[in-house]
Order: C-alpha cells, then structure tokens, then sequence
C-alpha cells in the first residue's frame, strides 16, 4: 500500500491559500481531498495526494515557495501525540532520534535520517509516495518542518551551516533567506540541514524533568505498534473521500497503491464489500452528523457524499425508518 500521512500535515493550508488568493476547497477536490477532512488531525490519507496537492497550490498560486510558508504553520503539536513526548525530551539529541525513529506514527512517506562526522551533524530529508511525483514543495515543507523543530529547541537565533536543497534555486530566495538566513544552497546532492554536531547535545529547555517519566509511560502506549488492517485503512479513506464526493472504489485503490481486485480481495477476506462498508461508514457518520444540530441537513448531505439532498434523504429514511428530520427530533430534542 502506498504511504500515508497525518492531516495534520497541511495544517494551516486552508488559510495560506486563501490569504495567496486561490480556492483551497477546488484544489483538494482534484486531488481527492475535501477541506472538511482537514479538521480532524489525526486521520490518515493518501501522501500522494497531499504531494500533488502542494504542486497544484504553488503552481495556482504562482509561488515557488508555497511549501516554505506552509511550514510556519508547522507546531510541535502537528506531529500528533508524539510532540507531547518529544517536548519532554532532556536534550535535543535524544528529542530528534525519537522523532526520527517514529516517524510512522505522524507520516509514512517521510524518511530522514541523521549522520554526525567529523563535528558537523547532517539530517538528510527523504520523501516516498509510491510514485514518480514532482516533490520539490513537500521537500522544502519536510526540511523547513525539521529547521522550525530545531529552531524550537535550540533558540530562533539558532542557524544551521547549510541548509540543501537537490532542486534548482526558485527565481526568488526572498522566503528561503527569511527562514533560513543566508545558508541556502541549490542543486545539493541532498535535501536536508548541516550543523555543528555539539549542537546535539543542548538541553531542552522546554522540557519539564518531573513530565518525563509520564511522558514516557505515554509514549509506550502509542508507541506500542498497531495491527491497522486493510479494512481499517479503507474505511479511513472512505471517510476522507465522501466529502469530495469522489468515494469510489478505483479511488480507495489509488490511494492505497492497489487495484480495485485487491481492495475487493481485503474486504472478502473479512465477509465484507466495498459497498456495505462504505454504507456502515455513511450510517455511522450521519448518526453523528444529523445529530449535531448545527449542521444543516444540506450541508450532511455533501458530507456523505451524495450528489443531492433529496438523494440522501431518501438513503436515511431507508436505513432509519424515517427522515432525518424526524430522526434528529426524537433523539436530539432542543
């Protein structure tokens, strides 16, 4: 299955693209994505996706460095529960090998690995989708991600003595040297930062000594690895999918670097189909939907993907028994 990553990744995308004048809901539809599935951090979806859909965005925006600004977005928090722990962390050797040793829990496309030679420390930056892509924008987000989380431990004076980037230099280095200073440099045998390795070895300040032990206890929950399934993985992606309206099985497969036979082939192995699972996920979700009064019964409707709403009220009333109206009456009464 091709790789996966947090929707905490595009943290703050909604917003820079509004604030470069482009529609970030009409972006992510073309890479089936919808802005409403951005909301929930820890969902999972397809890193390809979200690759194409930086491309797309630098391109409509015509901003070479739209990864880089997406990137001071970037918190500790955005990595998920892991940010908890690594905040606690005594030093900021100890803080980036957690992060680079559990990377698959916040983003299974990214692969970085970090080298001390010589006095200089290296943190090389690599990215895998499952296919050929264009990468430059989620490069300079992953290496800027990694300078901001440095920067976090080791003071905003801090500068690093390159940073590498494998691409061409952009037409404009305005947001590089803001960010980085001077040390920028292109056409690099790597994408990735240099800095003296001493720097390793700096306390955390921002850690507290008496949370460690919690943090720690914490950590070997998450930590602990998880035996997600092929069903779990699709229903995941069908809850992404439905608000693009897009949630078809030959979508699910692309996302997951499959065929459909494959897709078909998980879900008969546990007496499922693609169609009664994507219709258990719709009823769940529209329980949870209809029951929340702020939510129109037009606006759950596109959450479901359906195509009107008089298509999905005649979906509810066949799985409930009655209209959604009726429904929210009975069992969330004002």
């Amino acid at each position: 299955m091709k790789p996966l990553v947090r929707t905490a990744a595009l943290n703050g995308y909604v917003e820079l693209s509004r604030s470069l004048g482009i529609d970030p809901q009409a972006l992510l539809r073309r890479v089936g994505l919808d802005a409403a599935a951005l909301t929930v951090q820890d969902r999972w979806v397809s890193g390809a996706a979200c690759v194409q859909l930086l491309e797309l965005s630098a391109a409509a925006s015509r901003r070479e460095d739209f990864g880089l600004r997406l990137a001071e977005y970037r918190r500790l928090s955005t990595l998920g529960p892991i940010g908890l722990v690594v905040r606690e962390e005594p030093d900021v050797r100890s803080a980036i090998g957690l992060l680079l040793r559990h990377e698959d829990t916040y983003n299974e496309a990214l692969h970085t690995r970090l080298s001390e030679a010589q006095g200089l420390a290296t943190l090389k930056v690599g990215l895998d989708v499952g296919e050929r892509l264009e990468l430059r924008q989620a490069t300079e987000l992953a290496v800027a991600a990694f300078h901001r989380v440095l920067c976090g431990f080791l003071g905003n004076r801090w500068q690093p003595l390159t940073v590498c980037f494998s691409h061409r230099a952009p037409s404009d280095t305005h947001t590089h040297r803001r960010l980085f200073g001077p040390v920028a440099e292109f056409e690099r045998e790597f994408d990735g930062i240099v800095f003296y390795a001493s720097d390793l070895d700096s306390p955390n300040a921002l850690a507290d000594p008496q949370l460690r032990a919690y943090a720690r206890q914490f950590f070997d929950v998450i930590a602990t690895p998880k035996d997600t399934s092929a069903k779990d993985r699709v229903r995941e992606l069908i809850e992404v999918l439905l608000p693009a309206g897009n949630c078809s099985v030959d979508q699910v497969a692309h996302s997951l670097g499959v065929d459909r036979r494959t897709v078909h082939r998980w879900l008969g192995e546990t007496g499922d189909t693609f169609s009664s699972l994507l219709n258990t996920t719709r009823t769940q979700l529209a329980e949870r939907f209809v029951a929340n009064r702020r939510r129109s019964l037009t606006e759950i409707s596109g959450l479901l993907g359906f195509s009107s709403p008089s298509a999905f009220s005649r979906w509810f009333r066949e799985q409930f028994g009655c209209s959604a109206r009726d429904w929210r009456a009975e069992h969330c009464p004002e």
